[in-house]
C-alpha cells in the first residue's frame, strides 16, 4: 500500500500539522490503495499564508516569464503521464487505457490551450482613442482556492491551475479525498517546473473539513469549485460573508433532441457519451429525447447498443467501462435504477445489481430505460452513472419544454440534418453549452453552464477571464 500523508505548501512536502489518516479506495477492488492525511485548520492557514505571501511577487512577474513556467508544467506534464494515468485509474476507476488517453490527455489538452489564449490575451491596452489616458489593465485576482472533483481529476485541476497561474494567481488546491493520488503527483510536477515558492499549494480534505476552512477563510479572494449543485450552495453561502468571488462548475441533466432526420450514428454517439466515465460526467446527455416518427427505431438502436458495453476492471486494458468511485455512489445509482422500475419505466438494458461474473467492486451494469416520463426521478435527478432515460416528444416545440424544464444548464444536444431547426434550438436551449450532430466544442472554447449548473467558465480565453479583475485607470502616462 502506497502511504503519502504529506503536503505541499510554499514549495515543500511538509508533514500535517493535525492530520486525520484517511484510506483511499480503489474502486475495482474495494480494498484500500493508499492512506493520506485530511488537513486541519493549521494545515489550510499555513498553505494560505504561504499563498498571500507570495502574491505581490508573482503578480509582479511578467506575463511572458508566467507563461514560459507553464510551458515548462506541460513538458514536465507529458513525462510523467505514465504516473497520472495509473493513479487516477486505481484510485476513481477510469480504465487505464481510458486514464492515459482521455483522462491525461484532457490536462495535456488545458494547458496547450491555455499557452495560446495567454499569449493572444489583452492583458493591458488603452480604453478607446477619445479618452487619452484612459486604460484597462486585467491583474490577478489574488489568493484563489481550487476545490477540484474525482470524476474527472486532471481536467479540471488544469482547467483551474492553468488559468489561475497565468493571470497572476497564487493558489491552494484541494483535490477530493476520493482520487488525490494524482493531484500529489501533479504538486511535484509544479515543483519540477519551477513555479516560486508558495504560487501553488497543495492540501488534502474532505469538503466538511479543509473545503469549508478555504471557502470561508478571510484571505482568500476567490474559490473555484467542481462538484455537485448541493455543494455548490453551501460554498456560496459560506464565502458570502467575505465577498470573495465564487467561480461553480456544477451538476447537469443534459437532454439530447434526436429527430427522425438524425444522422445513423446519432443513436450510438448519445449511448456512449451516457456510459464514458462509467456515466461520471456532469455534461452527459442523460435524457435521450426522441421524436415520436423515430422513436421505436431508436430504442431498438439503444437497446443494441447498451448491450455491447463491456463492465471490468480499471487496470485491464480495454475499451470497456470501469466502476463508480464508491460505494456511496454506488448506492446512490441503485436506488435511482430502482426508482424507475417502481415509477413504471421499461427498462430495456441493465438494471440492479453488478454485471455478471463481477462480484466485488463498485460495477453498475450500463442501464437504459424507454418510456420516461418527465415526472418521474429519473427524468430529473443527476444519477452519475451509466444510465440513461429515453423519452419520446411529438413536436419540436414541446422537445424544447421538455428539455428546458430542469434545474440544471450545462449541455443540451441536438441531432439533426435540419440546420434551420438546430439553429432555432441552439438559440432556445437553456443551457450553457449546446453540442450539436456530434460537433466538439472548438478549441478554447467556453465550458460551464448556467441556472443550477453554476456561473464559471473554464477554458482558453474565458477561462482566464474568470480569474482576473478589470481595472480601469485614467491619467495613465506613456511617456
Amino acid at each position: 500500500m502506497i502511504e503519502k500523508k504529506q503536503f505541499y505548501i510554499n514549495g515543500t512536502w511538509v508533514a500535517p500539522v493535525a492530520g486525520q489518516d484517511h484510506q483511499v479506495i480503489n474502486p475495482s477492488t474495494e480494498e484500500p490503495c493508499a492512506v493520506i492525511s485530511l488537513g486541519g485548520q493549521a494545515d489550510t492557514d499555513a498553505a494560505v499564508a504561504a499563498a498571500k505571501a507570495a502574491l505581490p511577487g508573482w503578480m509582479a512577474t511578467p506575463v511572458e516569464d508566467r507563461i514560459t513556467l507553464l510551458e515548462n508544467l506541460l513538458a514536465v506534464y507529458m513525462d510523467r503521464g505514465e504516473d497520472l494515468a495509473q493513479a487516477m485509474s486505481v484510485a476513481m476507476g477510469a480504465p487505464i487505457d481510458m486514464s492515459r488517453t482521455s483522462q491525461v490527455g484532457a490536462g495535456a489538452y488545458h494547458l496547450k490551450n491555455f499557452i495560446r489564449a495567454a499569449k493572444a490575451f489583452p492583458w493591458e491596452h488603452p480604453f478607446d482613442e477619445r479618452t487619452d489616458g484612459a486604460r484597462i489593465i486585467h491583474e490577478a485576482v489574488g489568493v484563489c482556492a481550487l476545490i477540484t472533483p474525482w470524476n474527472w481529476p486532471m481536467n479540471q485541476v488544469t482547467l483551474k491551475v492553468g488559468a489561475a497561474l497565468v493571470a497572476g494567481n497564487t493558489m491552494v488546491l484541494k483535490p477530493s479525498e476520493e482520487s488525490p493520488l494524482d493531484a500529489m503527483v501533479f504538486a511535484e510536477l509544479m515543483d519540477e517546473a519551477g513555479f516560486p515558492p508558495g504560487v501553488f499549494n497543495l492540501v488534502n480534505g474532505d469538503g466538511v473539513g479543509v473545503g469549508s476552512q478555504l471557502t470561508a477563510h478571510a484571505d482568500v479572494d476567490m474559490v473555484s469549485f467542481t462538484g455537485s449543485t448541493r455543494a455548490g450552495k453551501l460554498i456560496s453561502k459560506s464565502a458570502a460573508d467575505t465577498l470573495k468571488r465564487v467561480h461553480l462548475e456544477l451538476g447537469g441533466k443534459g437532454a439530447n433532441l434526436i429527430f427522425a432526420d438524425a444522422d445513423e450514428k446519432a443513436v450510438k454517439r448519445g449511448v456512449l457519451h451516457v456510459m464514458e466515465n462509467s456515466g461520471q460526467s456532469c455534461n452527459a446527455p442523460t435524457r435521450m429525447m426522441v421524436e415520436a416518427d423515430a422513436y421505436d427505431r431508436v430504442v431498438e438502436e439503444a437497446t443494441a447498443m447498451a448491450a455491447k458495453i463491456q463492465v471490468g476492471p480499471a487496470d485491464q486494458s480495454g475499451r470497456h467501462i470501469g466502476p463508480v468511485v464508491n460505494e456511496s455512489q454506488w448506492n446512490k445509482i441503485q436506488d435511482l435504477i430502482q426508482t424507475g422500475i417502481d415509477d413504471g419505466a421499461r427498462l430495456i438494458a441493465g438494471g440492479v445489481g453488478r454485471p455478471e461474473g463481477l462480484n466485488k467492486g463498485f460495477y453498475v451494469r450500463p442501464t437504459v430505460f424507454a418510456d420516461v416520463t418527465p415526472d418521474m426521478t429519473i427524468a430529473n435527478e443527476e444519477i452519475f452513472g451509466p444510465v440513461l432515460s429515453i423519452m419520446k416528444f411529438d413536436t419540436e416545440e414541446e422537445a424544447v419544454r421538455i428539455a428546458n424544464d430542469t434545474p440544471y444548464g450545462l449541455t443540451n444536444y441536438v441531432q439533426s440534418s435540419d440546420g434551420a431547426r438546430r439553429n432555432r434550438l441552439a438559440r432556445q436551449l437553456r443551457s450553457g453549452m449546446v453540442e450539436m450532430n456530434g460537433m466538439s466544442r472548438g478549441t478554447g472554447a467556453p465550458f460551464g453552464g448556467m441556472k443550477m449548473s453554476g456561473n464559471g467558465r473554464e477554458g482558453g480565453a474565458h477561462g482566464i477571464h474568470d480569474f482576473v479583475e478589470i481595472k480601469s485607470i485614467s491619467g495613465w502616462s506613456d511617456d
